[in-house]
């Protein structure tokens, strides 16, 4: 590599070498290649939208977009870079910007069935976002008031798990359902319906900033990202036991999408949740939202399984769940991380108005989206949502607030757990083999008072049936 003394040869052969890479899904590996490339080369407008394609695939969509935007800076008329750029703004839920990139490709390729079909199913988003706009009455008007629980019929062929006489979960309902769920059968909508409606109604009595006492001696256990993937839920229980008033459970957000059986985990946490409402505490995460939702399958998911209108309940119920959790004032647990400015205290966090769909900005935005980074400062966020944190942004906070860490979710890590920031900073995920692709392991985390010492256990995924997850934009699979 570069014997020739050519840069130019020199860059292309690298850049064979980062294709070949992404070729095989080394995305990583892809980058740094391309990297290497352009730091020789910085003129290539090639390099920059290549490097922009495998930011996408690493979902680091804010350098998706400066890369596809720099490649078009230098060439304008390359249609690659247009089609990232979209496809980075679509990602982010940035539907409108999106739609202008993806009409220039369909219209530089008029032929071309693949740019016409993106074209389409973005506009077709939009025009349905404009829509549901144009015909809301009231935003704040409840899906519940079209509910009608009485007229909803248990059929005598139906054979799985039921509440009892009063409509409550109990124990042997859960012992019921988990085997119910993982033979692939579906909970009776009446029963789901009743579950959605009593644990809305604990959420909205819920604080955003839920602040958890573990008596001395006594232990909860903290879990990432779950993504739809049940069968590894029911692992986790299987290692260390199902929620119960003598083993507690954190679970931090992000508990649908991207697998295939969604409904499956979150009905099965929304029902623990229930039956120990001060035992089982679940936070939001960034895809408890209806724009994710919306391309990564749990809309489509909760369709087919039960109907629209319970996904619109779901949404109701996502915006209800707290944003953090502070356990016996020591750590802060939140599914993404810190805050794009200095100075947020609990109260504020506490303060924060969370009865709604995630902003693109503020204290609500950065708790749900925000990663943290090895370099001191801040840096704009590689999802091009919330912002990077460096270890001294941790050390401000912590000593602000008096806490010891921080335990966050929202990433992919390859033993399925990170420590960083000098211990400060924990990341805990619990999705093995993410996608059925990343080949990670997973993780969770155990918390003993009084000192929250963490305690780490990994796991492999185990075998799941193999049904196809739900329908997504097929420019994001």
């Amino acid at each position: 590599m570069g014997d020739s003394g050519d840069p130019v040869t020199e860059s292309e052969t690298i850049k064979k070498e980062a294709n070949t890479c992404f070729s095989q899904g080394q995305f990583d590996k892809a980058i740094e290649l391309y990297t290497s490339a352009i730091e020789i080369d910085p003129e290539n407008a090639i390099l920059y939208s290549n490097r922009s394609f495998a930011h996408l695939k690493m979902e680091s969509y804010g350098y998706s977009l400066a890369d596809a935007t720099k490649s078009i800076e230098l060439n304008s008329g390359y249609i690659k870079a247009y089609y990232r750029r979209a496809s980075a703004n679509f990602a982010i839920g940035k539907f409108k910007v999106a739609l202008k990139d993806f009409e220039s490709v369909a219209k530089a390729k008029p032929s071309d069935a693949d740019a016409q079909k993106r074209f389409k199913e973005c506009e077709k988003i939009v025009r349905k976002i404009a829509f549901e706009k144009a015909i809301a009455v009231d935003d704040k008007e409840s899906v519940v008031e079209t509910i009608d629980l009485d007229s909803m019929v248990i059929e005598d062929s139906y054979t799985g798990p039921s509440l009892d006489e009063d409509g409550c979960v109990t124990k042997e309902f859960t012992e019921q359902l988990l085997p119910y769920l993982k033979s692939q059968k579906v909970l009776h909508r009446k029963y789901a319906y009743r579950i959605l409606l009593e644990i809305k109604n604990m959420f909205e009595k819920e604080e955003t900033l839920v602040r958890v006492n573990i008596e001395d001696k006594n232990q909860i256990t903290v879990c990432g990202d779950i993504h739809g993937q049940f069968y590894d839920l029911l692992n986790i229980f299987d290692i260390n036991g199902v929620p119960s008033e003598t083993n507690p459970y954190l679970f931090n957000g992000d508990f649908v999408d991207r697998g295939s059986f969604s409904v499956e985990v979150v009905m099965t946490l929304f029902s623990f949740k229930v039956l120990y409402p001060k035992h089982v505490y679940l936070a939001r995460g960034n895809h408890e939202s209806l724009t994710m939702n919306n391309m990564y399958g749990f809309e489509t998911e909760v369709g087919t399984k039960y109907s629209s209108q319970m996904f619109k309940l779901f949404t109701e119920v996502y915006c209800l769940l707290p944003l953090a959790h502070c356990i016996n004032n020591q750590v802060l647990i939140m599914h993404g991380g810190l805050f794009a400015e200095d100075g947020v205290t609990l109260d504020d966090i506490a303060k924060t108005d969370r009865n709604r769909q995630p902003p693109e900005s503020g204290i609500m935005c950065d708790l749900l989206w925000s990663d943290p980074q090895s370099m001191k400062g801040r840096a704009p966020s590689k999802r091009g949502v919330g912002c990077h944190f460096g270890p001294d942004v941790t050390e401000r906070f912590l000593k602000e607030n008096n806490l010891k860490y921080i335990i966050r979710s929202h990433e992919v890590k390859m033993e399925g757990y990170e420590v960083a920031h000098g211990g400060k900073c924990i990341t805990v995920f619990s999705a093995p083999n993410y996608i059925d692709q990343m080949g990670n392991k997973a993780a969770f985390v155990k918390l003993t008072a009084p000192d929250l010492k963490p305690e780490f256990k990994t796991y492999d995924a185990v075998p799941h049936p193999k049904v196809a997850p739900p329908r997504m934009p097929f420019f994001l699979m």
